[in-house]
């Protein structure tokens, strides 16, 4: 019993480890995704491991088999320790980051980034509202409209951009954010973009701004504010939505949320690789057509928000998860940088726990960070 206890133990604590240390591949990530973003419950198993071990422990049994008991107790408690960390450290962040949301983007009283009751009752109270879908230029848009919203003069609208390395992805992935965001009384259109390698940028941006003044032409059919839009991007549709928010001039947008983005393609270019989770140097070249020479240095820096850039620049909210291996944390900083260079308002959130699509469970330690800080931005706008 001792081995199988230590094994079970041992297994934990090195699920548990990508608490603390980033997943370099594309199946790590996955499990980093159930270690950060479910590890409160993981905590309780481990715990009750922990427990059984000490409770086996003053049993009778051999020198060997008591050695195994007690290794096992300690690797599960430091597994179960491990797997807390996240939602303990969202919890500390969450009056931090509603601080400094409130002084760049004006947030109101009832703002709540943190609740330990959504963490375990959230999944079961989720509400669904009713999804509208729309042609816009051939390209399709999926519309969450807002319920129960005051405001006279129609909601605020999020308009929404997938990821997916440019070739991949729709506007469904973040459904579950999109529903609870329109459930809070926040408008959502999520926008599908033309593809890589078969449209090249800046097709993304053209059809990011073509949902923009789509969105605004007919906002009292969809009962919103067009002049209350905040632009939303993860991953690479974060690269695309701040191209877009500080290269072109769109009316109505008063807001930019950034999630685990790049925003140098330059940089991206220096540190791609044909050997790293993502393939990098195939989304690259296929989604800019090679390296930055001739003609193409200007088509690399209009997708590059960091080198765009300017005082004028609607404020911006960026979140990245420090042990993000897929995007690294270090893109955000470099355009966090860049803006406060400039004394361009923005807030970066970053969060010591998270990989890649923290998200993933909307009421988890980054979920609620998340969600919470996407919906304060989209009504103080």
């Amino acid at each position: 019993m001792g081995l199988v206890m230590i094994l079970v133990a041992a297994a934990f604590l090195a699920v548990a480890r990508y608490a603390v240390t980033p997943a370099r591949t594309r199946r790590t990530w996955l499990v980093a995704l159930i270690a950060t973003e479910l590890g409160y419950l993981w905590a309780v198993l481990a715990g009750v491991l922990a427990l059984w071990s000490a409770t086996m422990t003053g049993q009778e049994g051999s020198t060997s088999e008591t050695i195994l008991r007690v290794g096992a107790g300690v690797l599960a408690a430091g597994a179960a320790a491990l797997f807390l960390r996240p939602v303990l450290s969202a919890a500390r962040l969450a009056g931090r980051a509603r601080r400094e949301l409130t002084a760049v983007f004006g947030l109101r009283e009832e703002a709540v980034l943190w609740s330990w009751r959504r963490l375990l009752i959230g999944p079961m109270r989720a509400r669904r509202v009713a999804v509208e879908t729309h042609d816009v230029e051939g390209l399709a848009v999926d519309f969450y409209r807002s319920l129960g919203a005051a405001e006279t003069a129609g909601a605020p609208c999020v308009v929404l951009v997938h990821g997916g390395g440019w070739d991949s992805g729709d506007r469904t992935q973040l459904a579950g954010l999109n529903h609870w965001l329109a459930a809070h009384g926040v408008a959502v259109a999520a926008l599908s973009y033309r593809l890589a390698p078969a449209y090249r940028w800046p097709a993304q941006r053209d059809d990011v701004c073509a949902g923009v003044a789509w969105v605004r032409a007919n906002a009292v059919d969809l009962g919103i504010d067009p002049t209350r839009l905040t632009l939303l991007g993860r991953s690479a549709g974060a690269q695309i939505v701040t191209a877009a928010a500080y290269g072109e001039a769109l009316s109505g947008v008063r807001a930019v949320v950034a999630l685990y983005g790049c925003f140098d393609l330059e940089f991206v270019w220096s540190i791609r690789s044909d050997k790293d989770a993502l393939n990098s140097d195939k989304l690259v070249r296929q989604f800019l057509g090679g390296p930055p020479e001739g003609a193409r240095i200007e088509l690399f820096r209009s997708g590059s928000a960091e080198k765009l850039v300017h005082a004028a620049a609607p404020p911006t909210l960026i979140i990245h998860g420090v042990l993000d291996e897929l995007v690294w944390c270090r893109h955000s900083e470099r355009l966090a940088a860049a803006l406060a260079q400039v004394g361009a308002p923005h807030v970066f959130l970053r969060l010591p726990w998270a990989t890649h699509a923290g998200e993933a469970n909307l009421h988890g330690p980054s979920g609620q960070l998340i969600s919470g800080a996407v919906l304060q931005v989209a009504r103080g706008v």
